[in-house]
């Protein structure tokens, strides 16, 4: 009976291990695939082909030197710094901001802060 519990324990312990597994390093979205997705957020805008040309430049720029500060961070080695990794994150935000500032008008940028970036972000299970 004793066997059995432990075969059971072990079995139960191996099928967590592999669905928690799963979850991570999964296929990342291409810079592409991010920008095509910001431009679907934008559509209501109606933005002239000139401004939807800058904000694909901006989004493109934005999300590459993301991804590159990412993958830097992580072949670092040891253990990633997470207040660098945020203050780099919070400068590229500030500076992208500033860029599309230029382009939006003032509702616009403000429906952009309010409702398309938070939508944006990746939603984050709490783990309570």
């Amino acid at each position: 009976m004793k066997k059995q519990i432990v075969l059971f324990m072990v079995a139960m312990l191996v099928t967590v291990a592999s669905i928690m597994a799963q979850g991570q390093g999964g296929p990342r979205i291409t810079v592409e695939e991010r920008v095509k997705v910001v431009n679907e957020k934008l559509r209501d805008f109606k933005l002239a082909l000139d401004k939807l040309a800058k904000t694909d430049s901006i989004f493109t720029s934005y999300y590459s030197t993301m991804q590159k500060e990412r993958e830097a961070m992580m072949s670092s080695g040891g253990t990633p710094d997470r207040d660098a990794m945020r203050g780099k994150m919070l400068k590229l935000n500030i500076d992208r901001d500033e860029q599309l500032k230029l382009i939006f008008t003032d509702d616009q940028f403000k429906k952009w802060k309010d409702d398309i970036e938070p939508a944006m972000r990746p939603q984050r299970l709490n783990s309570n």
